[in-house]
């Protein structure tokens, strides 16, 4: 799913022209006045008049609210959030910890036919359960008894007296990992029994606690899934061009200068 996250006085207009020039299924995210915040219940829900719902609740993190889209929605274009790690466009000065694709002083400079056009350009929001969902679509789907999966995540500390990691930042080369991916995906398809076989590596800052890389294998069998598997995230790391920054709370260092 491609998401692109938008600040600023008149963000909701342009995420809706926006939203209007994309080409599948698109979910569009923004603030509502609608919903009694105190309600006392975790999680409230309404059907609007014009069929569209809206939400309220502490129980889930926008995060959460990504991944439930991801498996379902080709993109989501969100306005009136500025904390998201998300490709973002910036109406006015405000500082957002995403990466700023373009920042404008006004709405009107915006052109919404080449802000969507670039929207399938940018890195998109990957789940393992929406890469689960891609698997089962294979037209070999129906030979299939096993999907086994790995996700990696930022491990805070290897030992109980190691200087915490905050978070990762992963850098590639353009065009050339996602190749290399799709070169050992095929490869690994060639195997009796491996019907396919999906990978997704994030890049940019990955904070503790949030996951990386995933790697899904569509088998016949159990075996032949696992070791598929496990082949998949060795070479994946051995033969990607992927480059690590790590920062503790003591230090900031590239892994590969340390291997």
């Amino acid at each position: 799913m491609q998401a692109l996250s938008i600040v600023g006085p008149g963000a909701a207009d342009v995420r809706d022209a926006v939203a209007a020039r994309l080409d599948g299924r698109v979910a569009t995210v923004g603030r509502t006045d609608g919903i009694d915040d105190e309600t006392a219940v975790d999680g409230r829900f309404e059907l609007a008049d014009d069929g569209g719902w809206t939400a309220a609740g502490d129980d889930r993190s926008f995060a959460d609210l990504l991944d439930d889209l991801a498996p379902d929605y080709e993109y989501a274009v969100i306005s009136g959030f500025s904390k998201l790690r998300l490709p973002t466009v910036v109406i006015g000065d405000e500082e957002v910890p995403g990466d700023v694709l373009r920042r404008v002083e006004d709405a009107s400079e915006i052109d919404p036919d080449a802000l969507a056009a670039e929207l399938d350009e940018l890195d998109p929001h990957v789940t393992l359960e929406s890469l689960v969902e891609a698997a089962k679509q294979s037209p070999l789907a129906e030979r299939s008894g096993a999907i086994a999966t790995f996700t990696g995540r930022v491990r805070a500390k290897d030992s109980e007296d190691d200087s915490r990691t905050t978070h990762l930042k992963f850098e590639k080369y353009e065009g050339v990992a996602e190749q290399r991916m799709a070169d050992i995906a095929a490869e690994l398809e060639e195997r009796d029994g491996v019907f396919e076989v999906l990978f997704h590596h994030r890049t940019g800052v990955v904070v503790d606690g949030e996951d990386i890389v995933f790697v899904v294998v569509l088998a016949g069998h159990r075996r032949e899934a696992f070791r598929t598997v496990e082949d998949g995230i060795d070479r994946l790391k051995d033969e990607v061009p992927l480059f690590k920054k790590e920062t503790t709370e003591d230090e900031e260092f590239w892994v590969h200068d340390r291997a």
